[in-house]
């Protein structure tokens, strides 16, 4: 398969570009600079600038492109990237992919979303039809899914990958936790009662792997672990395999001062089913924390 692959250079890009190439794919990435490799195109999703021959060459489009959520502190200035960064590289992909002749278009665009568009949703857990919840992110992921409409009017298969929290110690949710931990000043953050949607990274990439070759699925998939936990039970048991103690919690106050507005996600509450998945018989490879904890602390 010819895939052409925005936000190649992130923590899950990364990752994904590897596992595809390796299965003999043919990987094309944009890149926002000039290109310094094989199987690389320019391109300035910012001004809208997309050569629609090299969208016509790929069997799928896969867009991961985005700033990273918790890589700093939240201000005005941020949040806009967090927005412009998903918008503007998912409205050049989907634009252009329209603007071809339908001959030429691939044949899906798996464009990135995340869980934060249910907003919080407490004890209640929620499935792929559920609506919008509310706060920044929630309405960060209500503007970046519309922005595919482009592709999937003209008739492209479109997936949504709202993606949970990958576990792998160098990236994501557990990286920064792991010092803490070790350290033993850790704990969970705030009540603990807030509920986390995990996943573990071969399962985010197995799930990629599933959905672009299952032609029968579109829309909304939540690409999250089968059994969710809360923050204490995460908290639990992260320490119980790192064989230190948790005891030390970290007060919601102090997470507003350190984290600024992102300390609200932070203690937001996304009890999210990956029903989609689960209905078309995707084989988890880790469908408890523990085991997708082991495997995340091995790699």
């Amino acid at each position: 398969m010819r895939i052409l692959l925005a936000g190649a250079s992130g923590f899950l890009g990364t990752r994904l570009a590897d596992l595809l190439v390796r299965e003999g794919h043919e990987v094309t990435r944009l890149v926002r600079r000039g290109p310094g490799g094989p199987r690389q195109q320019l391109w300035d999703p910012a001004a809208g600038q997309l050569d629609p021959a090299v969208v016509a060459e790929a069997d799928a489009v896969v867009n991961l492109a985005g700033a990273g959520v918790g890589d700093k502190r939240w201000n005005d200035d941020y949040r806009r990237l967090i927005r412009t960064s998903r918008v503007d590289t998912t409205t050049t992909l989907a634009t252009t992919i329209a603007g071809l002749a339908a001959a030429d278009r691939p044949r899906l665009l798996l464009n990135s979303s995340a869980v934060g568009w249910y907003g919080n949703t407490g004890d209640r857990a929620v499935e792929e039809d559920a609506p919008a919840g509310e706060g920044f992110l929630a309405d960060v992921c209500r503007v970046w899914e519309a922005a595919t409409r482009p592709a999937e009017d003209a008739g492209v298969r479109v997936v949504r990958l709202r993606t949970g929290l990958p576990l792998h110690r160098d990236g994501g949710l557990l990286k920064p936790q792991l010092l803490p931990f070790k350290l033993g000043i850790a704990g969970r953050l705030g009540s603990g009662r807030q509920w986390l949607p995990w996943i573990s990274m071969a399962d985010w990439l197995g799930a990629v792997r599933f959905l672009l070759d299952r032609d029968d699925i579109a829309g909304p998939v939540n690409v999250v672990g089968p059994n969710p936990v809360t923050n204490a039970e995460f908290t639990r048991e992260l320490a119980r395999q790192l064989h230190r103690p948790a005891v030390i919690p970290i007060p919601a106050l102090a997470l507003k001062v350190a984290l600024g507005g992102f300390a609200h996600e932070a203690l937001t509450s996304t009890r999210v089913l990956p029903s989609v998945l689960t209905r078309a018989g995707y084989p988890y490879h880790h469908p408890t924390l523990p085991t997708a904890l082991t495997a995340a602390l091995k790699d």
